[in-house]
């Protein structure tokens, strides 16, 4: 039997025991080592789910900000996921990367899920669609994608030592599903999980090798996840390409092979695979690889905030009339600080941000857009806004960072753009490095006193005018190290300050040389919020919103709430933010909120307001995507990826904190909206739902060989899109299932009046149920029902699955 690799065999033999074992690590944090006598390259790898930010976390060099994950998965549309691995593809080669680390693809288990916002949905079948199509839009333009993280990776509490214990039903039909799906459309590499799964940590476990490689026929490059790579007992297992390098736990490894206890024979194998994989993306002999096509990523960020956008509600405000509105008041921390993007690994550095305060100015000119912060949604330090601090060496907005010796002797300096700084991967600026100093000068817009400040892993100091005034260590909580990066600690000091009387400003870090944050360095040098008026910010709100024609409010979370390294404690919206929306729906009825969070959050007076919006994490382009969709420009064409809960207890699903260090899956397949429908609860929002600007009518569903054939007509008087979802049910099975779950769904657009066709194949695999044996498809007489939600299906017919 022939493999994909055997063409690569006679370089194989040309390489040394050296060499071999050199290929299987990593060369330092983001690349591969290469090996130019057989016209090897190095391959750099990046992070990217939502963007691709490139070896260097540098708001120098610039990356385009992608909706988060939890967006493409409420678009339900295939074509744009497409879209977005090429957007993604793109970007990867204007910055030289050749393997994207996404997408992805774990489930959303419970709400309380930390990394929430990087997966797609909590449903196998909406995933592994959409997962399907992002690595094919991402692979037909030659760069590798990554799904992540295999496998049962779903929550980030103790993620580095957590032993997970699906049952072996809910590992195949819902955790290992999405792999199945992407190592089908051609994954050229996998990530493997931190975690352990039935007690084997997962760079060690046999699931490497079944059902991923024995039974899918994968054959691209397992790479681990950082750091997850410790002991030889990975070189038998079907883990390829440790990262980042050198690993400490194949410092023996060369000796191991000559000893014979760990086979020559494994190394060849993950060798001819990362050789393969060197072929695909053009980083093995003199061709360029596959030509990529430019994608004009702005405009792209804008349509899929656009798609992923979900309306909650609607008591027909929305969408608003432009040349109606005289005055509009805009409220909501997030409203002008925006949050894009997730917190941790998946973060990237955009040119620009359109806010939806941005957003909606540019878009009604004509019309008075006051702002209001109406409640203080951050916690920690921002770095401070660009156009505020000057470079005291170049003169130009930014800041001199310099780096000195132990002895005081200064070692390199650099202009940034920014304050809130990250070096990681051992970059040459940390290299005998022991002390970062940060000078700029700041031009306040207010009067008073203000927190300044600093966050981060490491001692440091602040000194105003020459003066000492802060000095601090702080300590990270908890033992994720990653957090030095996600959620640093902070320190504050309050200063007096006045517009126009710049402050000069000048910090001092010491820099890590021992221990697990060595060659990594995150400090921000800003400002912490004013928690002091509460009240008052509410009531400046409410008098704003009084008399606007329309109040808008946008609500949302924070780093210290959505970000990869901490899973969620609650799934309230932070600080006052409930208060506010309150206070403002009772002061103006025309008020229309905007959700602007990653994953559910409660919404305890939805009832009280015209119209919820929820954005997710947008993007660059969300303020411009938003405008769009409340002026009528766009309609919103997301569906909830994920139930949405009207309280934290209702959730069935809720443990993300492990027992004696295993996290047990107890609830099987009852995951998501199965759980809701089996605990016989009503949510806030259910899974599918999510409303547009125009009205349907569903006709029949009828079975058309091996589809389901759905016709439906736009009967309102604007073109419009729906997500036709087909569920099945199997009330008199012989094994468990759920009540119904997804089988099927297509995204399509009709005009004002048009009636439409939906075809929607279903495989069979979709009705089958694993057993210890291998899958099995039940005959009998299966019901499928479609509609536009899990709870909303008005059409039915039976399907049958002849013995």
């Amino acid at each position: 039997m022939t493999s994909p690799t055997d063409h690569l065999r006679p370089l194989l033999a040309k390489l040394t025991l050296e060499e071999k074992v050199s290929l299987i690590q990593g060369a330092d944090f983001w690349t591969t080592v290469p090996l130019p006598s057989i016209g090897l390259r190095a391959m750099t790898l990046s992070d990217g789910p939502a963007g691709v930010r490139g070896p260097r976390w540098d708001e120098r060099d610039p990356s385009l900000n992608l909706p988060s994950g939890s967006a493409l998965g409420a678009s339900w549309d295939t074509a744009l996921a497409y879209r977005y691995g090429a957007a993604a593809a793109s970007e990867a080669r204007r910055k030289g990367v050749d393997v994207v680390l996404g997408p992805t693809i774990n489930l959303h288990r419970t709400p309380l899920g930390g990394r929430h916002f990087e997966c797609l949905s909590e449903d196998p079948e909406l995933t592994s669609a959409l997962a399907a199509a992002y690595v094919t839009g991402l692979q037909d333009n030659g760069v590798a994608a990554t799904p992540k993280h295999y496998v049962a990776n779903d929550s980030e509490t103790d993620r580095y030592t957590v032993d997970v214990r699906p049952t072996d039903r809910a590992l195949r039909e819902l955790y290992l599903a999405p792999f199945e799906r992407a190592v089908g459309a051609g994954a050229w590499a996998l990530m493997s999980a931190y975690n352990a799964v039935d007690g084997v940590t997962m760079t060690e476990n046999d699931l490497l090798e079944n059902p991923l490689s024995t039974e899918w026929g994968f054959d691209g490059v397992v790479v681990s996840d950082w750091t997850a790579v410790r002991s030889l007992n990975a070189i038998p297992a079907s883990q390829d390409l440790a990262m980042p390098g050198p690993v400490a736990a194949y410092d023996d490894l060369i000796d191991a092979i000559r000893g014979g206890r760990v086979q020559e024979s494994d190394v060849d194998r993950k060798v001819l695979r990362l050789l393969l994989l060197a072929e695909r993306v053009g980083a093995l002999g003199p061709g360029p690889g596959a030509a990529t096509t430019p994608v004009d990523g702005t405009a792209f960020a804008r349509t899929a905030a656009i798609e992923g956008s979900v309306l909650l509600s609607n008591d027909g405000i929305l969408p608003l009339d432009a040349t109606a509105l005289s005055r509009v008041v805009l409220i909501g921390h997030n409203a002008r600080e925006v949050r894009t993007q997730g917190g941790g690994s998946a973060t990237v550095l955009p040119e620009h941000i359109v806010s939806p305060l941005e957003g909606l100015r540019a878009a009604l000119p004509h019309a008075q857009v006051d702002y209001e912060v109406g409640a203080v949604v951050q916690e920690g330090i921002s770095g401070f806004p660009r156009e505020r601090i000057t470079n005291p060496v170049t003169g130009r907005p930014g800041a001199r960072v310099t780096f000195f010796d132990a002895d005081g002797a200064e070692l390199s300096s650099e202009d940034r753009l920014s304050t809130e700084l990250v070096w990681f991967g051992g970059e040459a600026a940390l290299v005998g490095a022991s002390t970062l100093e940060i000078r700029t000068a700041y031009s306040p817009e207010v009067s008073g006193d203000l927190l300044f400040g600093f966050s981060g892993a490491n001692p440091g100091k602040i000194f105003v005018d020459g003066v000492l005034v802060l000095e601090d260590s702080p300590t990270l909580e908890g033992t994720d190290h990653g957090a030095a990066i996600t959620s640093p600690p902070s320190a504050t000091v309050p200063i007096t300050v006045s517009p126009g009387t710049p402050i000069e400003l000048r910090a001092e870090f010491a820099i890590p040389t021992e221990g697990a944050l060595v060659g990594t360095l995150s400090v921000t040098v800003g400002i912490a919020p004013d928690h002091a008026d509460p009240d008052g910010l509410i009531a400046r709100a409410v008098a704003s919103a009084t008399d606007a024609d329309v109040a808008i409010v946008v609500v949302g979370t924070n780093a210290r709430v959505e970000s990869e390294g901490h899973d969620r404690e609650s799934l309230d919206l932070p600080g006052r933010q409930d208060d506010l929306v309150r206070a403002v729906a009772a002061a103006n009825t025309r008020t229309i909120v905007i959700v602007n969070a990653g994953s559910p959050v409660t919404l305890p007076w939805a009832d009280e307001v015209s119209a919820i919006l929820h954005g997710y994490f947008g993007g660059q382009q969300f303020g411009a995507a938003l405008a769009d969709i409340l002026l009528g420009e766009a309609e919103p064409g997301g569906r909830l990826p994920t139930t949405w809960p009207a309280a934290l207890a209702d959730a069935p699903v809720t443990n993300v904190v492990p027992d004696n260090g295993v996290l047990a899956y107890t609830e099987g397949l009852q995951l998501g909206y199965r759980a809701w429908l089996k605990a016989d609860v009503q949510p806030a929002f259910p899974f599918g739902h999510g409303l547009g600007y125009t009205s349907w009518t569903w006709g029949a569903a009828s079975r058309v060989e091996d589809a389901v054939e759905v016709l439906l007509a736009n009967t309102g008087k604007r073109p419009g899109k729906q997500v036709v979802q087909v569920y099945a049910e199997r009330a008199d099975s012989a094994v468990e299932r759920p009540v119904r779950w997804l089988v099927g769904f297509a995204s399509v657009r009709a005009a004002a009046g048009e009636t439409i066709a939906a075809t929607i194949q279903i495989d069979p695999r979709r009705l089958s149920h694993w057993t210890p044996g291998g899958w099995s498809l039940e005959p009998g007489t299966y019901t499928l029902r479609a509609g536009t939600c899990v709870q909303d299906l008005p059409l039915a017919l039976d399907w049958e699955v002849p013995s």
